[in-house]
């Protein structure tokens, strides 16, 4: 941060927002599972996450996935965890923080890899070693996840409490939900109702079908974000893959 202050001014706009996913045991082995991209977010949440990351070159990414490996080992890590980035619009990218856990949106990052993080997890706090090594992790297609919140996106995201009147979830799409019809969303916690998270053999057939089956979900009885998520998905910057973390603002 201290870097991106001293050479590019006090913040980087407009700056994309992009994380790797690393993994590491007790037996010395660190790998990482490739980048997401998040710069779609509201009051900094994200809201829509996507892997692999829009716009970076082979190299951008190994240097990537190389910086985050190596900021994972000098802190002897242990487990699943994220180190976040944000991108300049010159491709450079500078550290901001490590999540030192599994994240909302690691489904990208396990249907572009076909890897289970959760049992890895496990398996790593067992004390056995990473079930794979850095060359057998392998990238296939692409993925992309929505946040399906209790909220007004045209009231600055004001949070709905309530009775889910009405839930029912699309095929074509994988949906992780801890809510059933008559449950009740609180104001006490969180308001993210499900994750809705899609994959294709690109990008945009991705998009395509995270489109769909959004609009096909129904959530009745309180407020959500569903239409506002379709509008992000279906908006012209967003299907270039030109999105920062000001498109939602802007």
């Amino acid at each position: 941060a201290a870097a991106a202050r001293g050479r590019l001014g006090p913040s980087l706009p407009p700056a994309r927002h992009g994380e790797v996913q690393v993994f590491a045991d007790n037996h010395g082995n660190a790998v990482n599972l490739f980048e997401r991209d998040c710069s779609v977010q509201r009051r900094h949440q994200k809201i829509i996450e996507e892997a692999p990351a829009p716009g970076l070159t082979e190299a951008q990414r190994r240097d990537l996935g190389d910086a985050a490996v190596r900021a994972a080992r000098a802190i002897d890590y242990r487990g699943a965890g994220t180190v976040e980035f944000l991108f300049s619009p010159e491709g450079e990218f500078f550290f901001m923080e490590m999540n030192t856990r599994l994240q909302v949106e690691h489904p990208v990052t396990e249907l572009i890899t076909g890897e289970d993080l959760v049992a890895w997890q496990l398996a790593v706090a067992e004390g056995r070693p990473l079930p794979k090594s850095q060359e057998q992790i392998q990238r296939h297609g692409a993925a992309m996840e929505v946040r399906l919140y209790a909220e007004n996106p045209y009231q600055q995201f004001l949070p709905s409490a309530g009775p889910l009147e009405q839930l029912r979830w699309p095929a074509q799409v994988r949906v992780d939900s801890g809510f059933e019809a008559g449950d009740r969303v609180s104001d006490h916690y969180d308001p993210m109702i499900a994750k809705l998270i899609s994959t294709g053999a690109d990008r945009e057939e991705a998009r395509r079908r995270l489109v769909s089956g959004l609009k096909d979900a129904t959530a009745l009885g309180v407020e959500t974000n569903q239409a506002f998520l379709s509008a992000c998905l279906e908006h012209p910057t967003f299907i270039q893959g030109e999105a920062t973390t000001a498109f939602v603002d802007n």
